[in-house]
């Protein structure tokens, strides 16, 4: 049995793998183009508060790891209205955010292969996490693993490079750099404390994946250990990963410098020695794209084979493997992220872009759901009189904390007119999705009343 089960270990670098994808190699120039040095401050806010919702999933968790998460959660503790929905807006997250990370290896493996149309390695990526995601779940969580352990590694360099370059002047010369690019271009808050409220959400999306810890939690070895340990690991990753990464970055560069010449990891390493750092970077770009699909593709097929456990999606998806992976899960979620191969043929510039930017409504309503959900949970738990074996830190007030974070994000992504189109998106498929729910509960209870029950 516990061959067929993910450890701790991989299930951190699963998590890991999800939230440490294209964003922060490439992404992170506008946050800090926005909020110059106080961007620092932006992660380790929205660090902080990923972290405490993330703690609230897990005292759910471990109390009861079950299949699908913190829609499974919110079926049981909001009801099946908020569970649909909860689990479909989750789904349709996986399936877009599929299709933007596949775009995301086709434009990059378009830097050496500039002939090849990139709708053909969007094509390819597809179909090899597919397979992936068919073998057994350990094997599965192994690769994932080896995946994630490149951009770690990479990560590392940088940190490690980047503070001998700062303190000891390697690749200046012997010159150490020192710190003072952190102040002398307009302060810590070059434009102000607006600028580092504008960045807020985009850096807080950089952390979305970090939920699907509770996603694997049904396949996981010892869940009530194991979670914990995840978890708990993941607020110094966090520190570490971002906050360390970025911090060097902006020693090394002044912020108003950042993203002008290409990504900040290729140059800083072209400054170290490594002439090749741009394939170097490329590869890894690449394999955190192809690292957060395979986690994306895990999540959606165990959210979709819930929804059919439930009744509330095709019976038919529910079947599982002889290695227990849900195979026609698996299958029907790649069917649909191929929608990507066709975007990618019709206008592979814009791909990306378009479905990164109407999928933020739903990271924002699956952060907000997790904490609504919990609020619920505390009191039965309370009713109950059950003690928790994974308490939430101030569990009084984590939850309206997290709340306001969410309102927050969501109030900017209506501030900002690029933006809207994300709340525009998900109020048509809320919309949609509740009129399905009441359609099929009407034609439930029809059923039910017709055979006399």
């Amino acid at each position: 049995m516990g061959s067929k089960l993910l450890s701790a270990r991989q299930i951190a670098f699963m998590a890991l793998g999800m939230s440490i994808g294209v964003g922060l190699f490439l992404g992170s120039a506008s946050a800090i183009q926005s909020a110059g040095p106080s961007v620092l401050l932006a992660y380790t806010i929205s660090g902080g508060i990923i972290f405490l919702i993330l703690r609230a999933l897990g005292e759910m968790t471990v109390h009861n790891p079950v299949s699908g998460s913190f829609a499974a959660y919110a079926h049981e503790y909001l009801g099946p209205y908020a569970g649909f929905l909860s689990s479909w807006n989750y789904w349709i997250l996986m399936v877009g955010v599929g299709v933007a990370e596949s775009t995301a290896v086709g434009i990059y493996m378009k830097a050496w292969f500039p002939d090849v149309p990139q709708w053909i390695w969007v094509c390819a990526s597809i179909a090899s996490i597919c397979a992936l995601n068919l073998l057994a779940v350990r094997a599965f969580g192994e690769a994932e693993f080896w995946f994630a352990l490149i951009k770690v590694v990479t990560i590392l360099a940088l940190v490690v490079g980047g503070g001998m370059m700062i303190f000891a002047g390697w690749g200046n010369n012997g010159e150490p750099l020192g710190l003072a690019n952190l102040w002398q271009h307009g302060g810590w808050f070059p434009n102000g404390i607006s600028g580092m409220l504008i960045a807020l959400p985009i850096v807080a999306y950089s952390f979305a994946g970090v939920e699907m810890i509770g996603i694997a939690a049904a396949e996981a070895e010892n869940p009530k250990k194991t979670i914990p340990r995840a978890i708990n690991s993941v607020l110094w990753r966090i520190l570490l990963f971002y906050v360390a990464a970025i911090a060097v970055i902006l020693a090394i560069y002044p912020w108003n410098q950042i993203g002008t010449q290409g990504s900040p990891f290729v140059t800083t390493f072209e400054r170290l020695g490594i002439r090749e750092a741009a394939g170097a970077i490329n590869f890894v770009v690449i394999t955190a794209a192809l690292s957060s699909f395979n986690c994306i593709l895990f999540s959606g097929a165990r959210i979709l084979k819930k929804l059919a456990d439930e009744g509330q999606a095709p019976s038919m998806l529910r079947k599982v493997g002889s290695n227990g992976i849900p195979t026609r899960a698996v299958f029907a979620t790649v069917a649909c992220m191929a929608f990507g191969v066709l975007l990618n043929f019709v206008m592979p510039d814009r791909a990306f872009g378009y479905m990164m930017s109407i999928l933020a409504f739903n990271v924002a309503w699956t952060w907000g759901m997790i904490a609504l959900t919990y609020v619920a949970f505390q009191r039965r738990m309370k009713r109950s009189g059950i003690a928790s074996e994974f308490p939430m830190p101030l569990r009084k007030a984590s939850p309206a904390i997290c709340l306001l974070f969410v309102a927050f994000v969501l109030f900017m992504l209506g501030y900002h007119p690029e933006s809207r189109v994300s709340l525009y998106a998900g109020g048509i498929w809320t919309v949609a999705l509740s009129a399905l729910y009441f359609m099929a509960n009407r034609a439930a209870k029809r059923d039910a009343a017709e055979a006399g029950f």
